[in-house]
């Protein structure tokens, strides 16, 4: 399990204060907390990381390039946006432990080492930002270079995923609603029972979704793909010859900064990507909760495709909580089923009325499942109980939804004294 540590790094002072510091990235990982808490800045760390260790690992890079005096700080957190973020007086500290680098970042320098673990997943990554609904307007990705890097790169896996539209994908949300691309123009098209909408005059939460769900859904199924397809396996000598093509690209000094990161890339396709990391800021953006439950399975679907996927979640909603609480019940209670004593036919008649509440295909263990609360007031972290395998419902959501409670309360107190 890869794990992060963070201090003294933006709106996170302490960070966690048990298990000496380091958050544990789950299978599933959720980040609830108020706005400037810190929890897409963790998220971003992740996503900074998990790509710099896949590109060690593969051999795009040497690590001594990453190592430079300002190249972490100038290149890969300004990516996203987050290099202001650095403690005034150096105390900043941020760690991760993945499966076959530690990157450690203090006093203002970042050290890396190999682990020694024998197996790692090649993952495919993706950041989708809280952003999103800006790409309705978005022609290019060469239209949004004045905005973030981060932002920019998903416009790019919007339109990779759109190229693989043969044709109309149904959405997860609403009745028989389809999203439509027409590559001639770059215009994405909503189909309903009696409407046909350009996505720019849909409503927010399309407009938040379908990027979203579209590249979700295409980046999943390439990984589902291209780790099942067992004539795509390299022998060691294959990946040796795909290694020293890198090397060549790496060492040309002819080549611009961009055009490198191109050719890399396209030597990056021959290695096979055995995992599928989804980092989505708020899916629940402009969506009705119901919507939002809709789009929760289909995300825990894609997630549970491949052993190594991972789904990292940042969230002001409490009705995701809720939702999880729901998965991880349906996962125990398969389990539970499948483990008595009844006939096949009826423990099958029992997993069909399962099924009749939640897809089991989204069914999640609890051990797969850690939440962690980020408070703006202190910039600590900690992690949301999970009593029987469940979230705690003692969480700042709604905490927040009873403090209106109580404020209604307090307000027929008066209506009463008059």
């Amino acid at each position: 399990m890869s794990q992060i540590k963070v201090k003294n790094f933006g709106p996170i002072k302490e960070g966690l204060l048990e298990n000496d510091g380091w958050l544990d990235i789950s299978k599933v990982t959720v980040f609830l907390g108020n706005q400037g808490s810190g929890k897409s800045v963790v998220a971003k760390l992740i996503s900074t990381f998990t790509w710099m260790e896949k590109v060690l690992t593969r051999g795009d890079y040497d690590k001594e390039e990453f190592e430079e005096q300002g190249h972490f700080v100038q290149e890969r957190l300004s990516f996203h946006r987050i290099d202001n973020y650095l403690d005034r007086h150096g105390r900043t500290l941020i760690e991760y432990k993945g499966e076959s680098r530690h990157f450690r970042f203090a006093e203002n320098r970042l050290t890396i080492s190999e682990i020694q673990n024998g197996s790692y997943e090649l993952p495919q990554i993706v950041y989708v930002p809280a952003e999103r609904n800006f790409i309705s307007y978005v022609q290019t990705p060469m239209a949004s270079k004045q905005i973030s890097p981060a932002l920019s790169e998903f416009v790019e896996e919007v339109n990779n995923a759109a190229k693989n539209l043969s044709r109309s994908l149904i959405l997860p949300i609403n009745e028989q609603v389809f999203v439509e691309y027409q590559a001639n123009g770059n215009i994405f098209y909503l189909q309903g029972k009696d409407y046909r909408l350009n996505l720019t005059e849909a409503s927010s939460g399309f407009q938040s979704l379908v990027p979203l769900y579209l590249v979700a859904q295409n980046l999943s199924e390439s990984v589902y793909q291209d780790s099942h397809f067992q004539g795509n396996v390299l022998t060691p000598e294959q990946r040796e010859r795909i290694r020293e093509r890198l090397r060549k690209i790496i060492a040309d000094s002819s080549l611009s900064e961009d055009l490198r990161r191109i050719a890399l890339q396209e030597v990056a396709k021959d290695f096979k990507k055995t995992a599928f990391i989804d980092i989505v800021e708020e899916p629940e953006q402009n969506l009705f909760p119901e919507s939002q439950w809709d789009l929760l399975i289909e995300l825990l679907e894609f997630n549970n495709k491949n052993k190594g996927n991972k789904l990292i979640v940042t969230s002001h909603s409490p009705y995701l909580v809720n939702y999880f609480s729901i998965a991880i019940q349906a996962s125990y209670l398969q389990d539970k089923i499948i483990q008595t004593s009844l006939t096949q036919s009826e423990r099958d008649s029992k997993l069909d009325q399962l099924r009749r509440v939640i897809p089991l295909e989204a069914a999640i263990a609890s051990s797969h499942v850690i939440i962690y609360e980020l408070d703006e007031r202190t910039g600590l972290i900690g992690r949301l109980p999970s009593p029987e395998g469940i979230p705690s419902d003692k969480n700042y959501l709604n905490q927040s939804l009873r403090h209106g409670n109580e404020l209604f309360d307090q307000l027929l107190d008066i209506e009463q004294e008059l």
